[in-house]
């Protein structure tokens, strides 16, 4: 059939089509590059959500170990429970529903990094718990703990931030409205949160 169309008349036919399959291929591209890209904030939050559950099974532990020293100190360690107790509700809340909640559980969690500095500095005034071995090795964790936290919490942020860019530049940013592909939060918290757990416990050091 093509044979006997002239040559202006096969380019109006295969033009069209090629045109289309261009169209497809870099479609297809740019949503792949979606996926992939949100699969990556994915797994980078679930390295923080591994390191965050390690922490918060450390804090009772901590708690417990300091318990019988620090008869006059139970706001400090009821502080430090409560916050336990709403970051690790957090955390559970995001389950099923991907990484929605991200600044939610991040302001729980900066609160809880407040308590634990409070409880921290107290431990300081009570030569018994200097010394001993359980709570130095259980401090320890715990800041080698975070410290995994916090690298954890960067490389989140920087696979969102690189996600995000890919959801809101042009042309991705149209496959991502097709597709339902969203911005993901950050993982960060307003200054009056950061500041609130720092400043509470520590004064009557």
């Amino acid at each position: 059939m093509l044979a006997a169309l002239s040559a202006p008349d096969i380019a109006l036919v295969v033009l069209p089509v090629a045109i289309a399959l261009v169209v497809i291929v870099l479609v297809a591209a740019m949503y792949n590059a979606l996926a992939v890209a949100r699969v990556r904030v994915r797994n980078a939050f679930s390295q923080i959500d591994v390191q965050l559950r390690r922490r918060h099974d450390l804090v009772p532990n901590l708690v417990e170990a300091t318990r019988g020293y620090m008869d006059h100190e139970r706001a400090t360690l009821q502080a430090v429970t409560q916050a336990r107790a709403v970051a690790q509700q957090a955390i559970d809340g995001m389950r099923g529903n991907g990484i929605a909640g991200v600044h939610a559980l991040a302001v729980a969690s900066s609160a809880l990094d407040g308590a634990l500095r409070g409880l921290m500095a107290r431990i300081e005034a009570y030569p018994e718990l200097k010394a001993s071995a359980l709570v130095h090795t259980l401090q320890e964790e715990l800041v080698t703990t975070e410290n995994r936290v916090a690298f954890a919490r960067q490389a989140f942020n920087d696979s969102v931030m690189r996600f995000n860019e890919r959801v809101v530049t042009f042309p991705s940013n149209l496959v991502a409205g097709w597709f339902g592909f969203a911005q993901a939060e950050l993982w960060e918290t307003d200054d009056d949160t950061r500041a609130v757990p720092t400043v509470q416990f520590g004064s009557g050091a």
